[in-house]
């Protein structure tokens, strides 16, 4: 994705909150100029307490990025932020209005690190326009909002990929959503489409994986990556035979926490390694190890069933297969799951994230009246 676009005006602050880290970036006319992952530590957050008091902790953080790089706050005409957990989103750009503050605070729809960033952007620009207020600044864009893009659970499925076996329990998106989209935009980029008319499978690769089918700008199918559903992870269980998974629940050997923790950060390669360094594992199957190649294997067919499973949704028209994440660094993970989906369509990998170009991207696009905006509804419902 292209860090500098033409016509692209203002001072834009883009935030992506995780789990023990806050990406920073800071871009002007469409050019980042500063970039840093601000890493809390464990002590810190331990202190903060519950994850929806680390705000002020981060923010602080945030304000000291901007001070180290001489950065006034009151210059910054819109601040964008990864999306939270808050359904019901499709893919696009969302303002940050009360009800989704109000989701995002009380967890409704999921506990996770990523509903601090549209809270901490909020009050960022709340601060902004108050000073702004008091000095009598004015800005050529007007006040200035937090806005997300592309939020985790985005849901565009197609009406038979939500339904699943039983009424209870109906199949969810959340996936990489942000990551994923700009991937296809750096693919369109490479194949020159000023316009998203292609039919791709998006693999993220991370210590969460998701899956998702886009077909001309809308994600009609993908796996929940967080919930349970989709290939086992670094860190994560994946789909797991559901009588065994019952018979685990109702042993007396596990609490719900236990449960929760073994299939969302003790799975994976943490449960057979107790590491979820999958580069680490991969070369040690290269070397000779045979269970550390075993896995590797697994890991890779894994990914490359959910990769041809997505395939069928399409009826097998699939323009590329990408590979992105952190994961996609790595040539040999890349290469087993290439030759096991080559099949479907040619693999594209752009490893990494894009997060912050991704968002800086969305927030020119709002700057220069090009972007639509929807309006955040907690009590809506997914319209097909």
């Amino acid at each position: 994705m292209n860090e500098k676009k033409n016509n692209s005006k203002g001072h834009l602050l883009a935030i992506d909150t995780a789990l023990t880290t806050t990406a920073v970036g800071y871009f002007v006319d469409g050019e980042l100029l500063y970039e840093e992952r601000l890493v809390h530590p464990a002590e810190d957050l331990e202190a903060a307490g519950p994850l929806m008091n680390q705000d002020k902790l981060r923010r602080k953080a945030i304000t000291g990025f901007l001070a180290k790089h001489n950065v006034q706050i009151q210059d910054i005409d819109i601040i964008m932020s990864r999306g939270g957990l808050c359904a019901p989103v499709h893919t696009g750009v969302y303002r940050v209005n009360r009800d989704m503050r109000d989701v995002l605070l009380m967890c409704r729809d999921g506990i996770h690190a990523c509903n601090l960033g549209p809270i901490i952007a909020d009050e960022l620009s709340e601060a902004i326009n108050e000073w702004r207020l008091d000095n009598n600044v004015t800005s050529p864009y007007g006040a200035c909002y937090a806005y997300i893009a592309d939020p985790p659970m985005a849901d565009d499925m197609l009406p038979e990929c939500r339904l699943g076996g039983l009424p209870e329990l109906p199949r969810r998106a959340f996936f990489h959503a942000l990551n994923s989209r700009a991937a296809v935009k750096l693919y369109l980029s490479k194949i020159g489409h000023d316009t998203d008319d292609v039919t791709v499978i998006v693999a993220h690769l991370g210590n969460g994986i998701s899956v998702s089918l886009h077909r001309n700008g809308s994600v009609i199918d993908t796996n929940n990556g967080l919930g349970g559903d989709g290939p086992f992870t670094p860190n994560r269980a994946g789909t797991c035979p559901a009588f065994q998974l019952v018979e685990m629940c109702f042993s007396g050997k596990y609490t719900e926490k236990d449960i929760k923790k073994l299939l969302v950060g003790g799975g994976g390669a943490v449960a057979y390694f107790g590491t979820n360094d999958i580069a680490e594992i991969a070369r040690r199957g290269k070397e000779g190890d045979k269970e550390c190649k075993l896995f590797t294997d697994a890991f890779c067919l894994n990914i490359a069933k959910y990769i041809a499973q997505a395939a069928a949704t399409a009826e097998g028209k699939v323009d590329a297969v990408i590979l992105t994440g952190p994961g996609a660094q790595n040539k040999t993970i890349c290469e087993g799951i290439r030759k096991r989906v080559a099949f479907v369509a040619p693999v594209e990998i752009f490893a990494g994230g894009h997060e912050l170009a991704s968002l800086a991207e969305n927030g020119f696009a709002v700057l220069s009246g090009k972007a639509k905006i929807h309006k955040y509804d907690k009590n809506a419902i997914i319209q097909d």
